[in-house]
C-alpha cells in the first residue's frame, strides 16, 4: 500500500528558493568564468623561432607586444640554420626571426612560408668581445697579436654571424693563422657564453649582446666595421603554420611600428625606416 508523505508547505518554498538561487549562481559562473580563464586562453597565441642574437631586444618587444596587442608569445631561440631544418620537420613555428635574408627566401621558396610575408626587421653588427677590460683595442689589433687563448665564434654553417666572423678573419688575412685558436659554439649565444665564462678569451657576438643603448655594459669590445664581411640583414617571416593566426600577423605588423623600431636601435642594430615586405 502506498503511502503519501507530507511536506509542509513553508518546506516546499524554502526547497524552491533555494533551487532559484542554485540557478543564478550557476549563470553568474557561466558569465565570470571567461575573465577567470587566464589571457593565453582568451588571446591567440603564437610559437616564434628568433635567431639567438635577437634574443634580449626580443624578450622586450614581446612584453611590449602583448601589453599592447593582448597576443602572448611564445619564444624559441637558437641558430637560424637548425631552425631551418626543424620548419622543413615541421615545427610548429608561425614566424621566424631569421639572423639572415637567405633561409626565410628559401623557405619561400620551397613553400615553408607565407610568398609576400617577408620584411628586414633589423641590419645586424658584428663585434669582438672580452669580459676582460682593455684586452680588446678599439682596432681589433689584437687578433693580430694573437696573445690569447681561444676564440669563440658561431658554426659558420649553421648561424649568419659564424658565418661574419669568418668573413672577417679572411678580410684581414688571419683566418689560417687563428685557425687552431677557434672554439664553435652552436649559435652567437653560445659563442659568447663561452667568453662570458672564461672558457675563451675573445668572440665574435652580436653587438646587441654586449651593447646597450649605445654603451658597452661590460669588458672591451671592437665593433667590425661592415666592410670586413657581407650584410647581415635579418629578415622575419610568416610561415605556413602561422598564416591563419592572428597574433603571427600581428607581431609581423607590429615590427614594422616607431615604437617596436626604437627598442630595436636600442640594441645596436639598424632599422630600414619604413621597414619593406617582398
Amino acid at each position: 500500500m502506498r503511502k503519501d508523505i507530507l511536506v509542509p508547505a513553508r518546506s516546499l518554498a524554502l526547497l524552491a528558493r533555494a533551487k532559484r538561487r542554485l540557478h543564478r549562481c550557476a549563470m553568474h559562473l557561466a558569465l565570470l568564468l571567461p575573465l577567470l580563464l587566464p589571457l593565453p586562453l582568451l588571446a591567440a597565441q603564437t610559437t616564434v623561432a628568433v635567431a639567438s642574437n635577437f634574443t634580449a631586444p626580443m624578450k622586450v618587444l614581446a612584453q611590449a607586444f602583448e601589453r599592447d596587442t593582448g597576443h602572448p608569445l611564445t619564444l624559441a631561440f637558437g641558430a637560424t640554420g637548425q631552425f631551418y631544418a626543424q620548419i622543413r620537420n615541421g615545427a610548429p613555428f608561425a614566424v621566424l626571426l631569421s639572423a639572415d635574408d637567405e633561409t626565410p627566401l628559401k623557405l619561400e621558396r620551397e613553400g615553408w612560408a607565407v610568398a609576400g610575408t617577408r620584411l628586414t626587421y633589423a641590419t645586424g653588427r658584428l663585434a669582438l668581445w672580452s669580459r676582460q677590460p682593455g684586452l680588446v683595442d678599439p682596432q681589433g689589433q689584437v687578433l693580430r697579436t694573437g696573445r690569447f687563448d681561444k676564440l669563440a665564434i658561431a658554426n659558420p654553417k649553421l648561424a649568419p654571424y659564424g658565418t661574419a666572423a669568418l668573413q672577417t678573419l679572411q678580410a684581414l688575412g688571419l683566418h689560417e693563422r687563428l685557425t687552431p685558436k677557434l672554439v664553435e659554439g652552436a649559435n652567437v649565444t653560445q659563442a659568447y657564453q663561452f667568453a662570458a665564462s672564461g672558457n675563451a678569451a675573445l668572440a665574435f657576438v652580436a653587438v646587441a649582446q654586449v651593447f646597450e643603448n649605445g654603451q658597452l655594459r661590460e669588458g672591451s669590445a671592437w665593433v667590425v666595421p661592415d666592410t670586413l664581411h657581407e650584410p647581415l640583414a635579418q629578415d622575419a617571416v610568416l610561415l605556413k603554420v602561422g598564416q591563419n593566426n592572428p597574433a603571427a600577423a600581428a607581431l609581423l605588423q607590429y615590427l614594422r611600428t616607431e615604437k617596436a623600431q626604437a627598442i630595436i636601435r636600442s640594441y645596436g642594430y639598424g632599422v630600414q625606416p619604413p621597414p619593406h615586405t617582398r
